[in-house]
């Protein structure tokens, strides 16, 4: 996944921003939880989907960063972490969507699971497909069975992970640096399986917060 999603560009000061404190670690953590649950919350009771729609394009329409002041440090098997992963994804994906149904489809070939099943993909999924993806995997998880939208996102991830180390062996003797960046795309992917599986666990058993 692209560094630049772990260092956002700023924005001049929203109502996003306004709801964070700025000095206090503690504060932040607080109301880093508070706007998750408030949010889910929100959409889950909004019978229209109005809400919801609302947030799948936010990050398209006005760039992560408003989110990461919210739920960027919140830890990764947590409410906001878990939603933080969620954009993170969505953003990947519709910033380089060639690139990512490259990946997805050299791992759906190579990775012999269940994974591209559960994700939801058509096979072979071109890079609109994948943007819809994402995009009903956020929308599950603000209006469905937010457990199995987890589990799509982390099925996902495996799959992307499977690709990026695919791929990385075919470079690695003609462009090692290349190749090292798919190596690290993939161990984020591959964390990001882990956590999300983790959280939707933690959701069934009603401890995730």
């Amino acid at each position: 996944m692209p560094e630049q999603f772990h260092r956002p560009v700023r924005r001049p000061p929203t109502a996003f921003d306004n709801l964070v404190g700025q000095a206090d670690p503690a504060e932040q953590s607080r109301v880093a939880h508070a706007t998750a649950s408030a949010l889910l919350e929100r959409a889950r009771r909004d019978e229209s989907g109005a809400v919801t729609e609302r947030l799948i394009g936010f990050a398209a329409e006005h760039g992560i960063d408003e989110i990461a002041e919210l739920w960027s440090h919140a830890p990764a098997r947590s409410l906001p972490g878990t939603l933080w992963r969620l954009y993170l994804l969505q953003i990947a994906i519709r910033s380089d969507a060639a690139q990512t149904a490259l990946l997805y489809e050299r791992g759906r070939v190579e990775l012999h699971s269940a994974d591209a099943v559960i994700a939801g993909a058509p096979a072979p999924a071109n890079p609109e497909e994948l943007v819809a993806l994402v995009d009903m995997i956020l929308r599950g998880a603000f209006r469905g069975d937010f457990a199995v939208a987890l589990e799509r996102a982390a099925a996902y991830c495996r799959v992307q992970a499977s690709g990026a180390t695919h791929i990385a062996d075919d470079y690695e003797r003609t462009e090692p640096d290349r190749a090292g960046e798919l190596t690290r795309r993939a161990l984020r992917l591959t964390t990001y399986a882990e956590d999300l599986a983790a959280s939707a666990a933690a959701w069934r058993r009603g401890t995730l917060v």
